[in-house]
């Protein structure tokens, strides 16, 4: 298990938790095969998404496991809390933002991963993934529009992944921010993304950081002021 003075870290991007992520999310553990348990809630447990990860984590010297949130008491043996002490590392999925954060609330997850956090537990993901950490941020999530959703806040203010990817991504994340309704935060392209030491981000990081890149958002005389962030590549 993870070290209590290990400082808490979140390694997110805006789409696309992919192997060499994963790789540095394990390296940040500082184990020499660390144990990577994997939550797919916010894809709705999928077995395509299950398998994805252990495809994924396949070439890694690294000890994988996912757990679902659709259980039952017959066949789920181990308690919560006996499966996230087991975890070096967590790495959460893409998908419904809305769905997770009720789902983690309704069985206690959310307490369970503040706790891993606060006990050095090396947190991650992208999209649903890196969003769910954050106070609040962009998600499509709901019917007919992108729309605001609240997170755990382990990060401070907001996030938006899929900046580049999404048309609709950038205008959205900008008019809220400028209205007021959305704090400043951190905006991700595919590829590109944070890691954060407690709350502060300690580097950033890209696939090509030429063209992948994380921006800082926030109000400036009435809109907003969009800084791209120097990355280093992955």
């Amino acid at each position: 298990m993870a070290s209590e003075r290990t400082q808490p870290r979140i390694l997110i991007n805006g789409g696309g938790f992919d192997t060499p992520w994963i790789a540095e999310l394990a390296r940040l553990t500082g184990k020499p095969r660390p144990r990577l348990l994997y939550l797919p809630t916010a894809a709705g447990d999928r077995d395509d998404a299950i398998n994805t990860w252990f495809e994924r984590c396949s070439p890694l010297l690294v000890e994988a496991r996912a757990q679902k949130m659709f259980i039952d008491s017959l066949t789920q043996t181990r308690s919560w809390e006996e499966v996230f002490q087991w975890a070096d590392g967590i790495v959460c999925s893409g998908g419904n933002t809305l769905n997770q954060q009720a789902i983690w609330r309704a069985q206690g997850i959310d307490q369970l991963l503040r706790r891993a956090w606060k006990r050095g537990v090396v947190l991650g993901g992208a999209s649903a993934g890196a969003l769910c950490w954050f106070e609040c941020g962009s998600t499509d999530s709901r019917p007919q529009a992108l729309s605001i959703v609240q997170g755990l806040g382990l990060l401070s203010g907001s996030h938006c992944p899929h900046y580049d990817s999404e048309s609709n991504r950038r205008p959205q994340y900008q008019q809220l921010i400028a209205s007021g309704e959305l704090p400043a935060g951190y905006a991700c392209d595919e590829g590109a993304g944070l890691l954060f030491e407690g709350r502060r981000v300690a580097r950033v990081l890209s696939i090509r950081p030429d063209t992948q890149r994380v921006y800082r958002v926030r109000p400036w005389r009435g809109g907003v002021r969009e800084e791209a962030l120097p990355a280093q590549a992955l």
